[in-house]
């Protein structure tokens, strides 16, 4: 869908006496000789599980059969997909921890937009009241072959390194490509650093994070126990030059990896390196990359707060899980550790069940760390987080208790919650409440995290696709049938309540990331909420496939909904663009824009822009002020199939 992070930050969490320090930190391998030994035990184990199959005495099973670990088996399934289907004031994405950056598709820096799609970065200049295309590149390194490679995500620094994040199967590697946008919106390439890992996609999630200046990213290595030399599974780094491909430096001794006292068996359970990277980009023409990881089970979830990052490991199941998430036999392992972002040690506690996503997780200000857990979340790696079943449980743990891994999370921290049937469940830490829900269901519980009252249930007429803060309060978002509903909720009252809903006829999201939603407040009880849409549900596959007919804008005053209006698509980025790389959105194509308060809208190769005016009546709507297409221009249309 990455860490010795060495980046000081000024940042108190908690209350003003209480300590979040961890009583413990864990305890990394003391030499490489001791990692391994580590190695040659599994190795043994693996040829002697080896000789019993071929006496036929035992079947192999488990996770390794489950799901691949070697980058070519997901190369394969990703290709099989393709086919079937700075200032906080200057952000334009919608980011679930304030000051914490996350890859995207679109960033603004000063006067310019900066668009990564389909294996390009595009600048588009908006200052001056102008929205003007200026320059486009390849987001993949000159004379490289991009075949098999996936231009993910974008951050910018300091308005002139354009950090472009993403996945080779041909190279089996997370790759940064570095660009320097000029003054006058010019884009030109720098290097291309690779980083041997598996596959980081998560159809929720997002791998990149910029702190102040440094880049922080989450790969996973699931390690193989046939294949065990190091250098197989063992992070490695080097700067792409095409005279000199095989560069590679090993970045992760084993001194920097990290453990519990839990036995793992990559035969039975699975076993992983769950890697975290820091890279400086304020010198990025000497960037240095360091990483630290932990050896833990494979299935993963990681949330980057202001001062941490945390990865949530969770044992393969052969078998469904016991319904209640709280500790017993029958619930599959887990642990979550915590990697401060100052590259002090790390440390962890040992748990039972997994997040859904990174949403799923918040570190407070009153200094603990709370975590939704479900039964039979699979964590979020592939397509898992839109899947599983079992009860819920919401786990609150101060930050003082993180030790070296040796302690569990005590029966009392987990609050039992009312289940949820289905799948795709929804969930969002706002203000002080935790709401969810799921599609197929009419309703929503809210609760207050740090409190023992009562959970609330929420009457809607639709099922919850989407939660979003509106302020201190709240917006869900989902399908009744074919029609889209937008429920806002009060939550500054003493119980949370069902303020209004507005019903957009024939249509459903056009986008399912966060990103794809952003509200502009413009005082404490107003704002302008905006978000994609299609005039037909659109499912599997087909939910990455074309392009977002509309972005819809509605005004939200005192949490009652009113439409404003559609700024429309025509499709005119809809032109054969000779795509090399990247030629599936999964991170999405369409966004609603805020720039001061200009108004625009995303949809593929097209910036549509609008004004808001307001008729002496009192209502409002927006009308199409100007649009562009950035679309490479080849002269040959091209159709949705």
């Amino acid at each position: 869908m990455r860490l010795v992070l060495c980046l000081v930050l000024a940042c108190v969490v908690g209350t003003a006496g209480a300590s979040t320090q961890p009583k413990a930190t864990l305890e990394p391998f003391a030499s490489e000789r001791e990692f391994d030994d580590l190695l040659a035990r599994w190795r043994d184990s693996a040829r002697a599980l080896q000789d019993r199959q071929r006496q036929g005495s035992v079947a192999l099973g488990g996770a390794l059969n489950a799901a691949p670990s070697a980058p070519a088996a997901m190369a394969k399934a990703s290709a099989d997909s393709a086919v079937s289907g700075k200032k906080e004031a200057d952000s334009i994405t919608n980011v679930q921890t304030a000051g914490v950056d996350e890859g995207g598709i679109v960033k603004r820096a000063g006067d310019h937009l900066v668009i990564l799609r389909r294996g390009r970065l595009f600048t588009v200049r908006v200052g001056g009241d102008r929205l003007q295309p200026i320059a486009m590149v390849d987001a993949f390194a000159p004379g490289s072959d991009p075949s098999g490679a996936w231009c993910d995500e974008m951050l910018i620094h300091d308005d002139r390194v354009v950090a472009v994040i993403g996945y080779s199967y041909a190279r089996g590697g997370t790759e940064i490509g570095l660009f320097e946008l000029g003054t006058d919106g010019s884009l030109a390439y720098r290097a291309t650093h690779h980083l041997k890992s598996h596959d980081y996609y998560s159809s929720r999630n997002y791998a990149s994070r910029l702190v102040g200046s440094k880049l922080v990213f989450y790969t996973p290595m699931q390690i193989n126990p046939w294949a065990l030399q190091a250098e197989q599974f063992m992070p490695q780094w080097r700067r792409w030059n095409a005279a000199t491909p095989d560069n590679w430096q090993r970045i992760l001794p084993a001194t920097r990896i990290f453990r519990t006292d839990d036995e793992l068996d990559p035969l039975a359970g699975g076993a992983a390196l769950h890697t975290v990277t820091s890279c400086d980009l304020a010198r990025p023409e000497q960037m240095r990359c360091v990483s630290s990881a932990v050896l833990a089970p494979p299935g993963r979830v990681f949330y980057v707060s202001a001062a941490n990052v945390y990865v949530w490991t969770t044992e393969w199941q052969r078998r469904s899980p016991a319904a209640r998430p709280v500790p017993g036999p029958a619930m599959q392992r887990s642990a979550v550790f915590r990697l401060p972002l100052d590259g002090t040690a790390p440390s962890a506690l040992k748990t039972t069940g997994s997040p859904i996503d990174q949403l799923s997780f918040l570190e407070d200000e009153g200094g603990h760390l709370n975590v939704l857990l479900r039964a039979g979340a699979r964590g979020e790696g592939m397509w898992n987080a839109e899947h599983g079943a079992g009860d819920l449980a919401l786990m609150r743990v101060p930050l003082n208790s993180f030790g070296d891994g040796r302690d569990a999370v005590p029966r009392s921290a987990y609050r039992p919650l009312p289940a949820v049937a289905g799948h795709a469940l929804q969930n969002r830490y706002v203000g002080d409440w935790l709401l969810y829900g799921a599609p197929g269901q009419r309703q929503a519980q809210a609760l207050r995290y740090a409190g023992r009252d009562e959970v609330q249930a929420l009457a809607l007429a639709h099922g919850v696709e989407r939660i979003e803060a509106l302020g201190r309060d709240a917006v869900l978002v989902g399908n009744a049938g074919t029609d889209l509903h937008f429920t806002s909720v009060r939550l500054a009252a003493r119980q949370p309540e069902v303020a209004s809903t507005y019903v957009q006829p024939n249509a459903a999201q056009g986008e399912t990331r966060t990103h794809g939603f952003f509200y502009r407040a413009s005082s404490r009880d107003e704002g302008l909420l905006g978000l994609p849409i299609v005039g037909a549900r659109r499912t599997g596959w087909n939910a990455y496939r074309g392009e977002s007919a509309a972005v819809l804008f509605l005004r939200s005053r005192s949490l009652a909904l009113q439409a404003v209006g559609e700024l429309q698509s025509r499709g005119a980025g809809l032109v054969n663009d000779q795509c090399k790389a990247s030629c599936v959105d999964w991170y999405g194509n369409a966004r609603p824009l805020f720039l001061g308060e200009r108004v625009l809208a995303l949809m593929g190769y097209e910036l549509v822009e609008g004004r808001v005016a307001r008729s002496r009546a009192g209502s409002e709507r927006i009308d199409e002020l100007r649009r562009i297409s950035f679309a490479p221009q080849s002269g040959l249309a091209w159709g949705r199939d």
